[in-house]
């Protein structure tokens, strides 16, 4: 029991540092880019995302595809031409796997992530 509570004490300290990572470059004052601003969106929702699958774990499915419609998105439209195809694709291979997890077509290997 002490190692699923370290554990997941472990993931709310990584998500911390997400965001934190995320939010860092706009406290700096740091002249904001494109780069800088996807980086940022991504990152802290990512944080965000693992902390909302740490409390609630049956919500992996719909917080999966909500973060591959936000890597896809951001990316496409903030990032420049050879980097926003790449983060479109994944963001569809991403949207792509929650969907196949809904209708449970994954392989049980892949299912267990997110029917716990």
């Amino acid at each position: 029991m002490s190692r699923i509570k370290t554990f997941k004490m472990l993931g709310m300290v990584l998500a911390v540092m997400l965001i934190v990572v995320g939010i860092l470059p706009i406290v700096r004052g740091e002249v904001l880019t494109n780069d800088t601003i996807a980086t940022s969106i991504i990152l802290i929702l990512l944080g965000i995302a693992y902390l909302i699958i740490s409390f609630r774990p049956e919500w992996t499915k719909a917080v999966f595809f909500f973060e591959g419609i936000v890597i896809g998105v951001v990316g496409y439209t903030i990032l420049a031409f050879p980097y926003n195809v790449g983060f479109a694709v994944i963001g569809l291979i991403i949207i792509a796997i929650a969907i196949l997890a809904y209708l449970m077509k994954l392989p049980q290997g892949m299912l267990k992530f997110f029917y716990r």
